[in-house]
């Protein structure tokens, strides 16, 4: 589904990528020239469902199987023999995603190395929507003050606990708050609002356990699919149907459902994360075609935003998602709520987990660190 508004800003030059991304964006041309030569010499058999192509909407076609320029660049051997839609039963889509989630949730940085600068890294299990759910607590060195539900991204599909494993450490030892990285249900075998749902128990559960030993306050963080997720649960928490965060920190977040934005265009195609990747995610997450505007998946077109608790929202300025998390932020202040927000210049989607390589991505966590040990002090 895709609906078109308005532009809200007027460039109409792509900004160039910084050093660190332009590195990761020429090692990912490598991998798949790479790719190509090695399907050229041993060819794959062909597979038996051809790839659909979505009807030209105007502009372009977005197809519904996985482009080479996405972040699962990764899988792409993979990918080449998976059919469009993952939602159906099949051998063939089971491995897809089995080797996709593989692949994706793999750390950026040694988890025992990020580990050394934190008291304790507990794996346990917390209440979910539909039964336990794995779940990592981060407890930093000293007095524990508040804590954050951080809820990963990965379009709703893949990336769990290995992948946010060294961000969910930074976020922790700047903060001083202990961090809660829960496992939630993943589409398309759990569409939404299966990852809402399972989100929400989660930080039921953390809110009552900082209320017993670390001062009461509880806050919402993610990226990407994650920063959805902490937007709606924020909105939730100020309707009365869950806990209020005492903050929101929103990476790069998906908020707007099908609405069309600028930067979906002018980033449509290699910057890591693509148009087509997007359609592809949302396809997997949402399967009811009424849910494309529901309430829980699409936070950005709430009729009232006055209440909320204060956000951090952080940006790439090479991302297609980027004018998502501008307008929300033009919007959340416009309702009074006191908002922080910052686009880092030259940085792609998904930066956050790239932090070992990418100056901007430890910057980034150290904003949002920062403002949440502020949020827990107040």
């Amino acid at each position: 589904m895709t609906v078109s508004v308005e532009p809200e800003s007027a460039q109409a030059v792509p900004a160039r990528p910084n050093v660190s991304s332009r590195l990761l964006l020429g090692w990912i041309r490598w991998q798949a020239a790479r790719r190509r030569a090695r399907a050229l010499r041993h060819p794959l058999p062909v597979p038996e469902v051809v790839p659909e192509i979505l009807p030209d909407t105007g502009s372009d076609a977005v197809p519904r199987r996985l482009p080479e320029s996405r972040p699962e660049a990764v899988a792409a051997s993979e990918a080449e023999r998976s059919p469009d839609n993952l939602r159906g039963a099949g051998a063939e889509q089971a491995s897809f995603l089995v080797a996709l989630r593989k692949a994706m949730d793999t750390p950026s940085f040694p988890t025992r190395l990020s580990s050394l600068g934190l008291r304790k890294v507990l794996s346990l299990s917390v209440p979910g929507a539909a039964g336990p759910m794995r779940a990592r607590l981060y407890l930093p060195y000293g007095r524990v003050r508040g804590a954050v539900l951080y809820l990963h991204g990965g379009g709703f599909v893949h990336c769990g606990l290995n992948s946010h494993h060294g961000i969910c450490c930074r976020l922790a030892r700047v903060s001083r708050a202990a961090v809660l990285l829960p496992d939630y249900r993943l589409a398309p075998e759990h569409p939404y609002p299966a990852a809402v749902e399972d989100s929400q128990a989660a930080l039921r559960w953390l809110a009552a356990v900082s209320a017993r030993f670390w001062g009461g306050k509880a806050a919402v963080a993610g990226d990407s699919a994650g920063g959805n997720l902490s937007a709606v649960l924020a909105q939730e928490g100020a309707a009365g149907r869950g806990p209020v965060p005492a903050l929101q920190v929103l990476y790069y977040p998906s908020l707007y459902g099908a609405q069309v934005f600028p930067s979906h265009e002018l980033y449509a195609e290699g910057y890591f994360l693509s148009r087509a990747s997007m359609q592809w995610y949302g396809d997997q997450y949402i399967a009811r075609e009424e849910d494309w505007t529901a309430r829980r998946f699409v936070p950005g077109l709430a009729p009232d935003l006055s209440g909320l608790p204060p956000a951090v929202i952080i940006t790439a300025e090479c991302d297609p998602m980027r004018d998502e998390g501008a307008a929300y932020a033009k919007a959340l202040r416009a309702a009074g709520v006191p908002v922080r927000y910052h686009c880092y210049r030259g940085a792609l989607h998904g930066f956050l987990n790239f932090y070992a390589l990418m100056p901007n991505g430890k910057a980034a966590l150290r904003l949002g660190g920062r403002a949440l040990r502020k949020a827990f002090a107040a």
